[in-house]
């Protein structure tokens, strides 16, 4: 390979470098201004190339390229312009200026080595000094070795189909193409291009054959027979021999498909990271692994971000990165870079920044570093987006996750995860739990509606508020109540004070309302404080006790053992009427009967049943204990129909004994009696005893009236409609009314013991006993007086013409044997009917 002496003007960087090694072979001058370049082609006459970076110095190349070009003296020398892909003005300004060919950026060795070759082929044709056989020579290796594609043409006719159109073809042409030497010679060059390329083509290929331009080059498309298609850069230059060969151009290809389809996939990923970068809620960065994080690299999102330009950071020019970071932040951030980059990890972390204007924003950064093949960090690579949206939601999230939204107070979760908190009782301190139970305040929403309760609650709530302290915290654990945890305290004194104090300041609020509320103390320690559950429920008890025993100005109550037991006893008592309510140990609900005397014949006329309990484990049980339980629990339904059986039980074994004309008397429950099917279950009863239901009496607190008069009034009107006797029992004590009492599906009332007991203790001409028996005759009504215990009593009702009476002065509730003894020795059999 001959020695080429070259002139490189303008070429600098990785371009000058790559062509220094590249043209290592030949002898390469560097120019960088017109008068350097000039004095360099005069002083060294056998340059015969010169490759100019027209990008680099675009007014000095094409000033260079005019001045070789307009002097005779230079006609041996031929230029090659260095220019980017796309810069097709400058390539087309650069030929028709004189340019003898130009090269796409980056530089391919074996490209710039064949186009070198070329270039001084055709320079070696000029040289008179060179044989024609060299010359022949030389051509003939380029034209057959070039790694480009070549063909050489005479025929001015594009689309011609004339045996001389393409003279002569290389290997890599027909191999970039596709197409076979015949194929070729047939079809033509137009043919084989890309319909949106050949107009530009075709347009160039006529100027060239006008002469209008020397060459030209361009990028192209070719069709394959398969029909896919192969990207070429084009060069087409005038093509002049001495012999008698008279070519009319010469074109060469090079294939760059896969160049241009890097250059797609740059321009998309381009234009999707720009797409990104503009819609991104925040900013990318390059940036120095150093304390001040020196920015490289910015996108636009910075300003919206932090408030500053990105030139503003670039470099430290105003202020560095670190001084955006929140004070507070910059060493965790500073030692979260270097742990990740440490083990070659992804960086995520959540801060706060100050921006320009000085509010802070909360930011996620994600980011890489860059390593160097020593291993070393080059630079820092990531996003920084703007959370603070997500971070207001999560704190607004949170707060009211731990806080009830009406009041502010922590809620019950809250509290719960403060309980589970084990080590909060692993010090010397006392700690105990204060339960505020304001429950009644629903009387309020009753009577003056939801909105009004609400704001007394909010009042409540504020005051309790004022009360709170480092070690007393207020939570609001359910509706209407609230949860005093304190801790520090010294003794059970302080804990009476602080009550006492709040009784003060809920009395100070609702005085006027008539609300009541109920005070609940529980100390914590080693044995409860693992067992939440137990902790509320005792809390409850207690406040509920005191909240029932608020009118006897009990302001507040301890949880102790004594209450604990009565817990205990409550429980054992559910479960046993649970199991009796299932049809299991049906036999520990026993009935006593008391007697009921009729004061016209002094004749025992019938028994009440009433209910006792005979626990297996705490023995008898009277009715005031397990009857509310009953009641609370809704067992009272199964329970009821229980007590109604056995009572049909024994009337069953009275008739047996000839005592048919007895009247039995059952306490029906209000939960029992509103329940649907009562009517229906209780007619099924009658029906399967063959029992005549005109023998019972059924007994109902006046109580029941206060939830729905009309519909209870009605049910008691099917219930006498069915024969049954019905009677108002502890009548005067709740919801007498006369004027109402006519409207009753009644038979009987039965005076409250209340009214009788006064007899002993007051003058009888003050006592309105005899009036009400009086008044009741009047409504039609039989009269029975409860809880006779006195002759003094039975004088007075026997007097004012009371109709009935029962009580411990005839007898105490008796067990079955004993209630048919009892009738055997005060009457005599009888089987005529009342």
């Amino acid at each position: 390979m001959l020695t080429v002496k070259i002139l490189m003007f303008g070429v600098v960087g990785a371009e000058h470098a790559a062509m220094k090694e590249f043209l290592c072979e030949h002898l390469v001058y560097d120019a960088h201004s017109v008068s350097q370049a000039l004095k360099i082609i005069d002083s060294t006459p056998d340059i015969s190339l010169c490759i100019v970076d027209i990008d680099a110095s675009y007014r000095k190349g094409m000033k260079l390229l005019q001045t070789i070009h307009g002097n005779a003296s230079f006609t041996t020398l031929r230029t090659l312009v260095l220019t980017n892909p796309g810069q097709i003005e400058h390539e087309s300004e650069a030929l028709i200026t004189g340019a003898s060919d130009y090269l796409h950026k980056p530089i391919n060795k074996e490209i710039i080595r064949a186009r070198i070759h070329v270039h001084q082929t055709i320079v070696n044709q000029r040289n008179q000094n060179r044989s024609a056989q060299e010359q022949e020579l030389l051509l003939n290796t380029i034209f057959w070795q070039a790694p480009i594609g070549i063909s050489i043409c005479h025929s001015s006719a594009p689309n011609s189909n004339a045996d001389d159109n393409i003279v002569s073809f290389n290997p890599m042409f027909e191999k970039i193409t596709g197409w076979a030497k015949d194929e070729l010679m047939k079809n033509g060059w137009a043919k084989i291009t890309h319909p949106e390329d050949l107009a530009e083509d075709l347009h160039n290929f006529q100027k060239l054959q006008a002469g209008e331009i020397s060459g030209y080059s361009m990028e192209k498309r070719y069709l394959k027979p398969d029909g896919t298609v192969v990207w070429v850069h084009m060069i087409v230059s005038q093509l002049s021999l001495k012999d008698d060969h008279t070519y009319k151009h010469m074109c060469l290809i090079q294939d760059i498909t896969g160049r241009k389809e890097m250059e797609k996939a740059l321009i998309e990923s381009e234009r999707s990271m720009s797409v990104l970068l503009s819609n991104l809620p925040g900013m990318a960065y390059r940036c120095m692994y150093d304390r001040m994080w020196t920015m490289q690299f910015l996108s636009a999102g910075c300003y919206e971000l932090t408030g500053f330009a990105p030139e503003e950071l670039l470099g430290n020019r105003k202020l560095s990165y670190e001084h955006v970071i929140a004070p507070e932040y910059r060493e965790d951030v500073w030692e979260g870079w270097k742990r990740v980059l440490n083990k070659r990890e992804p960086f995520t972390y959540e801060y706060e920044i100050i921006t320009a204007r000085g509010t802070r924003k909360w930011v996620w950064e994600t980011g890489q570093g860059v390593f160097n093949e020593a291993g070393e960090v080059e630079a820092i690579e990531g996003i920084i987006l703007d959370i603070s949206d997500r971070k207001k939601f999560e704190d607004e999230l949170t707060y009211y996750t731990d806080h009830d939204p009406w009041t502010g107070l922590y809620n019950r979760r809250s509290f719960l995860k403060m309980l589970d908190n084990s080590s909060f009782l692993h010090n010397s301190q006392k700690h105990a739990l204060i339960s505020i139970n304001l429950s009644t305040i629903h009387t309020l929403s009753m009577r003056f509606g939801f909105h009004y309760s609400q704001k007394f609650v909010k009042k409540a709530v504020n005051a309790l508020n004022a009360l709170c302290s480092n070690d007393c915290l207020l939570f609001n654990i359910h509706e209407y109540r609230f949860v005093f945890y304190i801790k520090g305290y010294r003794d059970k004194n302080d804990l009476t004070s602080f009550c006492q104090t709040i009784f003060h300041t809920l009395s100070a609020m609702f005085a006027t309302e008539r609300i009541g509320w109920g005070i609940g103390i529980v100390e914590l320690h080693e044995q409860n404080r693992n067992d939440t559950e137990i902790l509320l429920k005792n809390l409850l008890v207690a406040s509920e006790h005191a909240l029932a025993n608020f009118e006897n100005e009990m302001n507040f109550c301890f949880f102790d053992k004594e209450m604990e037991q009565k817990i205990a006893r409550e429980e054992a008592l559910t479960k046993e009427l649970f199991h009796i309510a299932a049809g299991r140990l049906t036999e520990n609900l026993i009935l006593h009967y008391q007697p009921i005397l009729d004061l016209d014949g002094d004749t025992i006329c019938g028994f009440e049943a009433l209910a006792r309990l005979k626990s297996d484990s705490l023995g008898m049980v009277a009715p005031m204990d397990f009857i509310p339980i009953a009641e609370k629990t809704k067992l009272i339904i199964p329970l009821g129909y229980l007590i109604i059986q056995k009572a049909f039980q024994f009337y069953q074994r009275l008739k047996a004994n000839g005592y048919e004309s007895i009247c039995m008397s059952i306490n029906i429950s209000a939960i029992q009696l509103m329940k649907n099917d009562f009517v229906e279950s209780l007619q099924t009863m009658v029906q399967d005893s063959c029992l005549d239901p005109s023998h019972f009496s059924l007994e109902i607190t006046e109580s029941v009236f206060t939830s729905n008069f009309q519909e209870v009034n009605t049910i008691l009107g099917q219930l006498k409609e069915m024969g049954f006797q019905i009677a108002l029992d502890d009548f005067g004590t709740g919801y007498s009314s006369f004027a109402r009492e006519r409207e009753m599906n009644i038979d009987c009332l039965k005076i409250d013991k209340f009214f009788i007991d006064k007899l002993v203790d007051i003058n009888p001409h003050q006592a309105i006993t005899g009036d009400i028996v009086s008044m009741a005759h009047k409504l039609g009504h039989c009269v029975v007086a409860e809880g006779v215990e006195h002759k003094q009593q039975l004088d007075y009702l026997r007097h004012f013409n009371c109709d009935k009476v029962q009580g411990y002065f005839i007898s105490r509730p008796l067990e079955e044997d004993h209630a048919i003894a009892f009738i055997q020795i005060h009457d005599k059999p009888s089987t005529t009917d009342r």
